[in-house]
């Protein structure tokens, strides 16, 4: 009888424990949605700036034709340096997959979301399929340059012994090494990647201006969208200051750009191609409600 008070007490502490936490994590889930509200809308303004874009494209132009300099300023002996570092190989030697998990996702809600048709959203999201095409397609004239300009070379204690093999198949087949001009396919694919997400990301900031629907889940994507980018561009970085020789960075963030202008520059302005990114979203009047 003598315990009942001291297990009511007890009682009554664990409701206010739980009441407490209820209300920690009511404040934890607001203030996670305001920040995700508002880094969405102020990325989604940055990269609908047609001006910063322009100066996005310079910036990429200044890291491939200046970045190498850095080389002597940074520590050879640092983890990005590696070959074999963690994001080398978990993220740029799959930055395609990782470009179309991610960008692919967030092409389909703001296509579907804005126009509600299947076959609309199939189009823009073709775009996609032309960009695996052409990473596929670079990557073979990548491999068929150094075919054609390569030669065939035996490590020896003295130097490299010229072999007359005449391709690389062969060369390789007797325990060779087949050295010819290497277009760096990293730079090439991660320059292409920087622009394309640039372009696709843009969109965000009309599709908010249009008062379309834009929960959290949307803008959660949209941002890990935004972190990816950033990323690459860190990668990117990384590459032109730790590998490859200075003209194949250079040609492959060259071929890259090409790829791009002749894509979302030029190709996907026509009718018939998959359509510049937003077209056909936003014929709707401008709406001043709020988004959810």
């Amino acid at each position: 009888m003598e315990r009942g008070p001291v297990v009511g007490a007890g009682l009554g502490a664990g409701a206010r424990i739980r009441a407490l936490l209820g209300c920690l994590v009511k404040v934890l889930l607001w203030v996670a949605s305001a920040l995700l509200y508002f880094g969405s809308e102020q990325a989604a303004r940055l990269l609908g700036s047609p001006c910063l874009r322009r100066l996005y494209h310079a910036w990429l132009a200044a890291v491939v034709i200046f970045g190498p300099l850095l080389q002597f300023h940074v520590n050879p002996r640092t983890i990005f340096a590696s070959h074999g570092n963690f994001f080398n190989i978990k993220f740029v030697n799959s930055a395609w997959g990782w470009t179309c998990t991610f960008l692919g996702g967030f092409v389909l809600l703001v296509v579907f979301l804005a126009t509600r048709r299947v076959a609309v959203t199939a189009r823009h999201l073709s775009r996609l399929v032309v960009g695996a095409a052409v990473w596929r397609g670079a990557g073979r004239a990548f491999l068929l340059i150094e075919d054609l300009t390569g030669s065939c070379f035996e490590p020896l204690p003295q130097g490299l012994l010229l072999h007359e093999l005449p391709d690389r198949r062969s060369c390789l087949a007797a325990g060779h090494q087949w050295r010819g001009y290497t277009v760096s396919s990293h730079t090439f694919l991660l320059t292409f990647c920087c622009l394309l997400m640039a372009e696709e990301a843009a969109v965000f900031a009309k599709y908010l201006a249009h008062g379309l629907p834009a929960g959290a889940p949307l803008r959660l994507v949209f941002l890990l969208n935004v972190l990816l980018l950033g990323l690459w561009n860190f990668l990117l970085l990384c590459t032109v200051i730790y590998f490859h020789q200075y003209t194949h960075k250079v040609v492959g963030a060259a071929v890259g750009t090409f790829a791009w202008y002749l894509t979302y520059g030029s190709w996907y302005h026509q009718p018939w191609s998959p359509g510049s990114p937003g077209h056909g979203l936003f014929s709707r009047p401008h709406s001043s409600h709020k988004h959810n």
